[in-house]
């Protein structure tokens, strides 16, 4: 699928790009202590190192601060690609994000987000990295102008904290041109891996994995197969399917699987639809946890372990990197042992039903996968066994028509997640987590014979997901309904927009044991025209019509039974 930038001709002052999600919330009648960690002004950084400063943690112990909330706030104006940025303290990354496409008088946005999770890296001296692979020159003018401040809150709350206390990058060792991401190019079946020395009083471990794709992947949901670009002779046109995975192993063995949202960023598809409104997870990309404790027993040797990871069918370019967090014994620093007791991982499950004639076709794919495992570990708190699952479920339902100038994409990803810790003294804890990512895309080309096209477009895509957590820390569940629907053409010449519109709306919902939060919102030709939101529970604002009939189907709903058969 073509990208393309801005080249209107625009009026008025500057504006702000939008970002939906629920707002944190800061411990009530607190000030935060803050600190302005980089302020710098990215204009040709593409193939050049991070720009690095050193940190240092406030005096104060940060272990007392309830919360950490690091903000980024960048603004640019002229012409410019949107770009990816990311940043990092000490090796691990924070935060990666995408860049609003500004317009000439200019544009700005913030990203506050949550990083108390990572306070054993912020509480001590370390170096910050930020990467925005940006290009000016005579055709693309604008210059990122980016400050990050980081703001710790202080509450006296005697709430027990449950963050890592220790964070292993999983990342590329700077100096290092580009970011401290790996770049994985899949279509050599290449994987990137780093090793890592377990320390052996580690009685928890998740891994938190960053991924974000690019160049031919960046619309790898809109690839159709080999078989119909090789027989329609479509030279430069991006194969491999519609279906990709990112596999997570250890030593070899895969441990867990990432089956990535589909982000669209902010010159995706049609750039006039994601202003002001932003694309679901362009300013702030989800990580993804998979919890690696039943794997313990197999490297708390104290020597050096191998995390490695490979994109299934991935062409250029995937950045790919992870925090492995870790749970320390203080018991005296004894050695924990442990053993993986039970561990299942069959190869994914793909199909492809294929029917084309000339470019016009029609290509379904599904796929399934399920990583299971058990184990134990032995530390001051006694025997504590854990009980891992992932699964998955895919399908893409494309079709080509109008001699392939139309495509449409309807997509569902499903998938569930849990870990379920047996304690000798203190029950049971669980997380239980149910995800759905429905993607529909419309496009419609036609040439208008003076070296430009038309392209209409129809966007509807949304983050459900719903979660369980209980009883060691006290019962928890939200559910999360982020919904977006766009429609916009334009005509393009080169790789320039030259004029069009685009609307977007988006309901954003958001019920939970510790508060609710709704917003709907809906802009047109860069002018909000609704905007309404709240705190309420009632559940008025909770449904969106996107206006397309997603192919449905839940995740494995009955995965945690069938991960029971025959017994632990």
């Amino acid at each position: 699928m073509l990208k393309v930038e801005i080249s209107l001709r625009c009026q008025g002052t500057i504006r702000r790009g939008i970002l939906v999600k629920k707002p944190i919330s800061p411990p009530p009648k607190t000030k935060p202590h803050s600190i302005r960690v980089l302020t710098h002004d990215f204009a040709y950084t593409l193939g050049l190192p991070p720009v690095t400063a050193p940190y240092s943690p406030p005096s104060f112990d940060v272990s007392s601060a309830s919360e950490i909330v690091l903000e980024w706030s960048a603004a640019c104006s002229g012409r410019q690609f949107d770009r990816i940025f990311g940043v990092w303290f000490g090796g691990a990354e924070v935060l990666r994000g995408c860049t609003a496409e500004p317009r000439p008088n200019g544009i700005v946005w913030t990203v506050r987000k949550d990083v108390t999770r990572y306070s054993s890296i912020l509480s001590r001296p370390s170096t910050l990295a930020v990467f925005l692979g940006n290009v000016v020159d005579r055709t693309y003018t604008g210059v990122y102008h980016v400050n990050i401040t980081l703001h710790f809150y202080r509450s006296v709350s005697s709430e027990p904290r449950h963050f890592a206390d220790l964070i292993l990058p999983v990342s590329r060792d700077p100096p290092k041109d580009d970011g401290l991401w790996f770049s994985i190019d899949g279509s050599g079946g290449s994987s990137s891996s780093k090793d890592v020395v377990v320390p052996n009083n580690s009685y928890r471990a998740v891994l938190e994995v960053f991924v974000s794709f690019h160049g031919n992947d960046e619309f790898w949901y809109t690839n159709p197969p080999n078989a119909y670009i090789e027989a329609n002779n479509l030279t430069g046109t991006p194969g491999n399917g519609s279906f990709r995975e990112v596999v997570v192993s250890i030593d070899g063995r895969p441990v867990g699987a990432v089956w990535p949202f589909t982000v669209i960023y902010t010159g995706g598809i049609n750039p006039l639809l994601w202003r002001p409104i932003t694309g679901i997870g362009s300013f702030d990309l989800p990580s993804y946890d998979i919890d690696v404790t039943p794997f313990l027993g197999t490297i708390l040797d104290g020597k050096r372990h191998n995390v490695s990871f490979t994109v299934t069918d991935g062409l250029n370019m995937w950045f790919v990197d992870a925090n492995l967090h870790l749970w320390l014994d203080s018991n005296g620093g004894k050695a924990v042992t442990g053993r993986l007791i039970r561990y299942e991982a069959p190869a994914f499950e793909p199909s492809l039903n294929s029917s084309f004639k000339g470019l016009d076709g029609r290509f379904v794919t599904k796929a399934s996968r399920r990583i299971i495992a058990t184990g134990w570990v032995r530390s001051s708190m006694g025997k504590v066994t854990t009980h891992t699952f992932q699964g998955f479920e895919y399908l893409n339902d494309m079709v080509f028509g109008k001699s392939g100038s139309l495509q449409i994409v309807n997509q569902m990803i499903g998938m569930e997640y849990g870990s379920y810790v047996k304690y000798p003294a203190s029950g049971l804890d669980s997380v239980h987590v149910i995800r759905r990512f429905p993607l529909y895309v419309y496009t419609e080309n036609v040439d208008l014979g003076d070296g430009s096209y038309s392209s209409l477009s129809n966007v509807s895509l949304g983050f459900d997901e719903d979660r369980f957590a209980g009883p060691k820390f006290g019962f928890a569940y939200s559910s999360l309904k982020n919904l977006q629907s766009g429609q916009g053409d334009m005509i393009v010449r080169g790789n320039l927009v030259t004029s069009g519109i685009g609307s977007t709306q988006q309901v954003y919902s958001y019920n939970g044991t510790e508060g609710c939060y709704f917003r709907n919102v809906s802009s047109s030709n860069y002018t909000i025209l609704h905007d309404v939101s709240g705190e309420t529970c009632d559940g008025k604002n909770s449904h969106f019509g996107l206006g397309h009939a997603f192919s449905h189907f839940p995740a494995r709903r009955d995965l945690w039974r069938l991960s029971q058969k025959n017994g632990k």
